[in-house]
């Protein structure tokens, strides 16, 4: 079974910048579609960013949209998300999760639709 792990959350100062890896063991990530999701306490978990399995077409939240970016590495098996100008409420446990392609060429943030998930890495943006 695809399982992934997250890395490099942490505490950042508001206007500073993470980045933050999905990687993945046993499994090759070439033909699956990644998402970037996260839950803030007290709130559902809401779709950040995801990238077709091409690496050609992205899709973000207009809460993010300019401000993160992701991108992903086939060689080294790992999808990233470069997180900068962050803010306070960009504080959340951050989710990667992977799903075979279901549309051509093309990603959504609908998290029913992913089957696979890490286990989070928490993100703190707070001075």
């Amino acid at each position: 079974q695809l399982q992934l792990v997250e890395s490099g959350g942490g505490l950042v100062q508001p206007g500073g910048s993470l980045r933050l890896s999905c990687a993945a063991s046993r499994f090759t990530l070439d033909y699956y579609v990644i998402g970037w999701f996260r839950q803030a306490p007290g709130k559902e978990r809401e779709g950040v960013s995801c990238i077709s399995s091409s690496g050609s077409s992205t899709n973000y939240a207009d809460s993010v949209k300019g401000r993160f970016t992701i991108s992903r590495d086939n060689a080294k098996n790992t999808v990233y998300l470069q997180m900068n100008s962050l803010k306070p409420e960009d504080t959340a446990v951050y989710y990667c999760a992977a799903d075979l392609p279901r549309r051509p060429n093309r990603c959504v943030l609908l998290a029913y639709e992913y089957d696979y998930w890490g286990q989070g890495t928490q993100v703190t943006v707070s001075s």
